[in-house]
């Protein structure tokens, strides 16, 4: 996967685990977790995410005999990766064309894979509100072609959310957007 991070991160490991861990900063990870996922050696694993803790880009706590890893959320430079992490996803794209022409949104979510922090290649939204499904699936369409990804959504009414939202707290979630209470 090409991003944003390409050039000025030359280590392609530590773009994974910044993808990972910074998209999401309520998941944490062990090491053995993301040897598997990135296909790495647990020896390249563990030296960038003791470089990443070193500088104090993410939080170690250990678990019995493991070491859990997350996204120091308190360090300077969160804020700013957290959204370098969200535009190379094209997160930034998506909520934008959404928000701006599909009517009356009320709730985007972005739930599984990618709420994990895992580039899959398939984003799964869930949106909440009165959408316009015809420009929903242009703009997806649209969307797809330029972020090199595939989109897929659930279009719910308030009430449909509402008998569903249980189920779909207990999966990986991030609120994308959220309609400002009156």
């Amino acid at each position: 996967m090409t991003s944003i991070f390409d050039g000025i991160i030359t280590s392609k490991t530590r773009i994974n685990i910044l993808m990972r861990l910074f998209l999401n900063p309520d998941q944490q990870a062990y090491l053995r977790e993301l040897s598997r996922e990135f296909s790495a050696s647990p020896s390249v694993i563990k030296e960038e995410l003791s470089n990443l803790s070193e500088s104090g880009l993410l939080n170690q706590k250990r678990n019995g005999r493991q070491i859990l890893y997350r996204a120091n959320t308190k360090h300077p430079l969160f804020p700013e990766l957290h959204s370098m992490v969200r535009k190379a996803l094209g997160m930034e794209q998506i909520l934008d064309s959404i928000i701006s022409r599909l009517g009356s949104l009320k709730l985007a979510l972005l739930i599984d894979d990618y709420a994990e922090g895992r580039d899959t290649g398939i984003i799964d939204l869930v949106l909440v509100g009165e959408v316009d499904r015809e420009n929903l699936q242009d703009l997806v369409e649209k969307t797809e072609r330029y972020i090199n990804r595939k989109i897929r959504y659930l279009v719910l009414s308030e009430s449909e959310y509402q008998n569903m939202k249980e189920n779909l707290e207990k999966r990986p979630n991030i609120v994308l957007w959220q309609e400002a209470k009156s």
